[in-house]
């Protein structure tokens, strides 16, 4: 045995720890924020999706329909030719060049409703309007735009709404 085998003194052994220490606290640090980023994600798609849903549903309709029931039962309303080239249900408002649902005005009678998420253990509420604009040659509807938003409200977790539109032409 002529030379002396060394393992770590107790000073590498202490600054290999800090070390360590440091790297587990900045990653204990990600997992909330992670958590929260994923929650947020999670209410996002849920409105995106509920809002393609309703969208679709309303797009297959005839062009002269007024109203249909939908996948839920619901009574949806599909604007009127009587009213063509405005904005009927849902206040809307335009935002650079976007149209947008606004959710800061009253919601209009039977151009809205609440949807809760069966698949939330919370049971989340997110508020479903909409708003059709009718385009008519002479008498008869030529053209739909639709635009449908939902957002979940919350006091305490303030998501932006989401809005999603479709013009229809046959």
């Amino acid at each position: 045995m002529g030379k002396r085998q060394r393992g770590f003194t107790f000073i590498e052994l202490v600054i290999a720890m800090a070390v360590l220490l440091v790297g587990v606290v900045a990653v204990m640090q990600l997992v909330p924020a992670a958590m929260q980023s994923n929650l947020y994600n999670r209410y996002d798609s849920t409105a995106v999706v509920t809002a393609q849903r309703e969208l679709d549903q309303m797009i297959t309709q005839p062009l002269a329909s007024t109203q249909f029931n939908d996948a839920d039962g619901r009574v949806i309303l599909l604007g009127n030719s009587a009213t063509p080239n405005v904005v009927v249900g849902g206040p809307v408002q335009t935002v650079g060049n976007t149209a947008r649902i606004d959710f800061t005005s009253a919601a209009v009678a039977n151009y809205n409703y609440t949807y809760r998420d069966p698949n939330d253990p919370g049971r989340s509420a997110y508020e479903v309007r909409w708003a059709v604009i009718t385009t008519v040659s002479g008498t008869a509807v030529v053209a739909k735009r639709f635009l449908v938003g939902v957002w979940r409200r919350n006091a305490t977790q303030v998501m932006p709404p989401v809005t999603i539109e479709a013009w229809v032409q046959r």
